[in-house]
């Protein structure tokens, strides 16, 4: 993307595609803490018999230090010694005697430093050498009175000067300014410019402010917290003390419009809608008055941001679910991007409209689908993969065949690719694990989970960070907690869940991704724990978070209850809140739900209606797990009809998909249901195959003891062995029977009495 503007979300740190550098014209000067580095890199040069380990992390080191804040003298040894602790032995034994010793001592050294690197074409060529020469250059230009300045600020800053320790922000650049005062070529709005800095800051990762920061040091402490908020919120300063610093950085400079656009990102962090607004619109105030002279309908200048600055409302009022105002922005925004026929704003405009439709719950495919046609014929690849990758959801939702949807989301992985995307690349992923979810393939979406956490990112990497605090690594990880809490290893969910704490703190924009993850993870863990009293408090909690689902659990939990009555009425409201949402999946688990409750009151022919029209939709979408369940459902049924030829043909149907996709909970369940099945038809069989038939019941009951005791499934476990016990009594397993028959008692002991249907056997 050539410029900001082409991307849908800034980059703080960069205007018009240029990063802004020396805004206000500040340039570097010769520091004791530029000194400092010097001194350090006279020494590695001098120093042969350093270990190749510490070398090579000195090297390392080399750069951070050139670039980045100037530190405090405590705060750069300590940063050495982590490298190589003889290294500040070697620096304090250079420095300290020239901070000790006369001027001409630090003459001396300037005039020895080239000598170090005299036979190297490192020296010129370098970044070492550029620096050094750059330094050089400076103490150059230099007065007499300028270098005695330099010299007795080296003094306070090593802390040996023998007088107490004043704070150096006061010396302005006025006392160290390159050139001197009797050069008359010096524009005076330069001099003006280069009073603004102060000769030394600490570190800005400490958070400590202790005056006005120079430009060089404000970009850099911008520019690191914008990488880190974007890549690794984890790394960056906390809201508050981010907030003080650019307060502080504001309070020197009022028109750093940078500032004002990480303190707009910093309060999303926390969903402050007032300050973020009043950030975000100081923020391109700013920037229309620095680029005031551009016309106002080219590509540059102040009628170019006013209308991303629009733009950029509209979208904070879709953050926040503000769909009124932001369509009325959206409106404005496609106004005066069509007045100055600035065709990259309106797809822009276009691919939030239709986001915004989403969002309101309206269908968007036309708009979606003009909105790829015109990215694709204005060159505009990302606007037009995000197109496609809408579509591809609205298409699953709405029930398009897995082959087509894959196959597009192939088709541009392949742009993604060739383009560099990685941001798209990561939630092709991620999307495509969703839709395997969905449609019931969990082998296949935890493999795109693990492909997606795996892969290397094709962003540069800097600071140490890796990209893997986004949205679709988020959605992975939470993916593959529930597969994990499905195969009933909780120990696994735990570390996951743990991990996505770590990285997304409650805080962050994400973490209601993990938060209703792991409370539906809990809730189902409760209720198959038979411990109600622990699933109603994550009832609630879920339904702050999604008030559908907190909807439907609380369904669950009172239909444990036996509140059948409320649990009916609550099930009505879900499936009106789906059907107006679209919620297919939903609709179907509230059918089958229903058909529960009618299983308890005996109605089995009631329910048959209501299982064959949740049958028909999960066919139609293609939600093979849905659809397995339901037949599942339906075999029951027969089963209590009366039917169990029928019912377990249909077990045995959906069987093989549930054992290789199903939770170990559905497993379970088939293979109970089958065994009923089985045992039923033993009872209407020849003697002959009479005992084959239970015999086969019990092996297959003994399959769904150990999926049931995986889970520590006691209720249903209870029935699973008071129909083993049965079933041995009939083939005269007197032991076997025995021993079933103490573990059903110990069960029936500790649980209340089930509710569940009699279930006709021999």
């Amino acid at each position: 993307m050539a410029s900001v503007h082409e991307s849908l979300y800034f980059n703080p740190m960069m205007t018009n595609g240029v990063v802004q550098a020396n805004i206000f014209g500040i340039k570097d000067w010769v520091t004791p803490y530029k000194i400092a580095v010097l001194v350090l890199l006279y020494e590695m040069a001098t120093t042969k018999s350093i270990a190749l380990l510490d070398r090579r992390r000195l090297n390392k080191l080399i750069l951070p230090l050139q670039q980045g804040p100037d530190l405090t003298f405590e705060q750069f040894l300590k940063t050495v010694k982590e490298c190589c602790p003889r290294m500040v032995h070697a620096v304090n034994l250079r420095l300290f005697p020239m901070a000790d010793s006369e001027l001409q001592d630090m003459e001396h050294f300037f005039a020895i430093l080239p000598n170090a690197f005299s036979d190297s074409e490192a020296f010129k060529t370098s970044v070492v050498g550029l620096f050094m020469r750059q330094m050089l250059l400076a103490y150059n230009k230099l007065s007499f009175s300028q270098v005695y300045k330099l010299f007795r600020s080296l003094q306070q800053y090593s802390n040996r000067g023998g007088r107490p320790q004043r704070d150096l922000s006061a010396l302005t650049t006025e006392d160290m300014e390159l050139t001197s005062n009797e050069d008359t070529s010096v524009d005076p709005m330069e001099k003006d410019e280069l009073d603004m800095g102060p000769l030394h800051q600490s570190d800005l990762r400490s958070g400590e402010t202790r005056g006005p920061l120079s430009q060089k040091q404000a970009e850099y402490f911008l520019a690191r917290q914008a990488y880190l908020l974007k890549n690794d919120e984890n790394k960056a300063m906390k809201p508050a003390k981010l907030q003080d610093e650019l307060n502080n950085i504001l309070k020197f400079n009022p028109d750093f419009a940078e500032a004002h656009y990480l303190s707009y990102l910093n309060s999303m962090r926390v969903q402050d809608i007032y300050i973020s607004t009043h950030s975000l619109l100081h923020y391109f105030d700013r920037l229309i008055l620095s680029g005031g002279e551009g016309k106002s309908n080219g590509d540059e200048g102040y009628g170019r941001s006013l209308r991303y600055a629009v733009l950029n409302l509209a979208t904070l009022h879709c953050r926040f679910g503000h769909y009124q105002q932001a369509d009325l922005a959206l409106q404005e925004a496609i106004r005066i991007a069509q007045e100055a026929n600035d065709h990259v704003c309106l797809q822009h405009c276009l691919s939030w409209l239709y986001t915004l439709e989403q969002m309101k719950g309206s269908d968007s495919v036309v708009l979606t689908e003009d909105s790829v046609k015109m990215a694709a014929h204005f060159c505009l690849p990302y606007l037009a993969s995000l197109g496609i990758q809408s579509l591809v959801q609205q298409g699953a939702l709405q029930g398009m065949p897995a082959n087509k949807l894959l196959d597009a989301l192939r088709g541009t992985d392949i742009m993604h690719w060739k383009q560099s995307l990685s941001e798209l690349i990561d939630i092709s992923l991620a999307q495509t694990s969703s839709i395997w979810r969905m449609y019931g393939k969990s082998t296949m979406a935890r493999q795109q989970a693990q492909l997606l956490l795996n892969m290397n990112s094709l962003e540069p990497v800097n600071f140490g960070v890796q990209q893997n605090n986004t949205e679709p690594f988020a959605i992975a990880l939470c993916h593959l907690a529930e597969l994990h809490a499905e195969q009933g290893l909780y120990g696994a969910v735990s570390d996951i869940i743990k991990h996505l704490k770590q990285q997304f703190p409650p805080h962050t924009q994400h973490a209601k991704l993990w938060m209703l993850c792991d409370l539906k993870i809990q809730f189902e863990k409760a209720m198959n724990d038979g411990k109600y009293h622990l699933a109603e408090p994550h009832v609630t909690a879920i339904s702050a978070l999604n008030a559908t689902e907190g909807l439907y659990r609380k369904a669950q939990l009172l239909k444990a209850l036996n509140q059948m009555s409320d649990a009916s009425r609550i099930l009505q409201r879900v499936q009106q809140l789906s059907e107006k949402n679209k919620n297919t999946e939903m609709i179907i688990r509230v059918m089958l739900a229903t058909a529960e409750l009618h299983w308890d009151s005996s109605g089995f022919a009631t329910a048959l209606p209501l299982l064959l029209q949740a049958l028909a939709l999960a066919r139609q979408h293609n939600l093979q797990s849905l659809e397995s369940e339901t037949v599942l459902h339906l075999a029951f049924t027969q089963l209590m009809l009366g039917i169990p030829e029928q019912a377990l043909a249909l077990v045995q149907d959906v069987l093989e998909c549930v054992l290789a996709h199903g939770s170990v909970l559905d497993k379970a369940r088939a293979l109970l249901l089958a065994a009923r099945c089985q045992a039923a038809l033993a009872a209407s069989a020849p003697e002959e195959r009479r005992l084959r038939a239970v015999e086969m019941s019990v092996e297959t009951l003994g399959e769904a003891a150990l999926y049931f005791i995986q889970l520590n499934c006691n209720q249903r476990l209870r029935e699973v062995y008071y129909l083993q016990a049965r079933l041995h009594h009939s083939l005269g397993n007197v032991s076997e029977r025995n021993q079933s028959a103490l573990q059903f008692r110990l069960l029936n002991q500790e649980l209340p009495p089930s509710a569940s249907a009699a279930v006709p056997l021999l």
